[in-house]
């Protein structure tokens, strides 16, 4: 979904300055496809429910782990 994408790489810029449904709206997006797209984005775990800013999600960070050579 190429919508998803747009809005993902928007709320990383946004950094929680704008709330989830102005974002969308400021992308082309009604409320109803902003909700929609939150909820994929939930169910793929690349953003969780927390307060950022005015924005209520944020990402999920990842915890990159360092392989040690012995």
């Amino acid at each position: 979904m190429e919508n998803k994408e747009k809005y993902y790489n928007a709320l990383i810029e946004n950094n929680g300055r704008l709330n989830e449904i102005d974002l969308g709206e400021k992308l082309g997006f009604d409320e109803k496809e902003t909700r929609e797209i939150i909820v994929r984005l939930l169910s793929e775990h690349k953003i969780e429910y927390l307060e950022n800013g005015a924005c209520d999600y944020s990402l999920i960070k990842t915890v990159k782990r360092k392989n040690k050579k012995t």
